[in-house]
């Protein structure tokens, strides 16, 4: 085992499990973890020695999300129920199912931008600089984003309804 293999490997758990928050589909989680790791190991020589591999592999695993998602998007495709996904574990006790439901529902609804950042803050419990050098954004802007993700999941888990944006001219 080399050392690209060594330190990438380490990662794979939680890169999992980021992937499987932002897709919610175990089949289309293990896809994006697998063109993450395939793509950091081919340009592994790309990884600057001392800075955060675990940053870089996210703002991978990020961009190759977001290009997903753009093409989803431009065409659409259909695809036939896995057998494994019917086959749901149920949890312990039925309100403690509903909450997780609940809460997968109510980060669904979230923006985008604020899901990525919560997901990552409260998941993942990457420091805000971490998480604006995945995303490219500036660390207000994380921080932003992240209160207003708060407030809206807040919101949201209150079955209150989100105001709408006002237009400003």
């Amino acid at each position: 085992m080399n050392e690209a293999d060594r330190l990438i490997e380490e990662h794979i758990p939680r890169l999992r499990r980021y992937a499987r928050s932002l897709v919610w589909e175990r089949g289309r989680a293990d896809d994006l973890v697998q063109d993450t790791l395939e793509r950091a190991w081919g340009r592994f020589h790309m990884w600057r020695r001392g800075s955060d591999l675990r940053a870089w592999l996210f703002a991978i695993m990020h961009n190759i999300h977001a290009n997903n998602v753009r093409a989803d998007c431009a065409a659409p495709a259909q695809q036939p129920l896995d057998e494994d996904e019917l086959n749901i574990p149920v949890r312990a006790t039925q309100e403690d199912g509903l909450q997780v439901r609940d809460m997968q529902a109510a980060l669904d609804c979230l923006p985008v931008e604020q899901r990525e950042v919560l997901l990552l803050v409260g998941l993942e419990e990457m420091r805000y600089e971490e998480v604006a050098k995945v995303l490219s954004v500036p660390v207000g802007t994380v921080m932003s984003r992240l209160s207003r993700g708060r407030e809206h999941l807040r919101q949201i888990m209150a079955g209150k309804t989100i105001p709408a944006l006002r237009v400003v001219k």
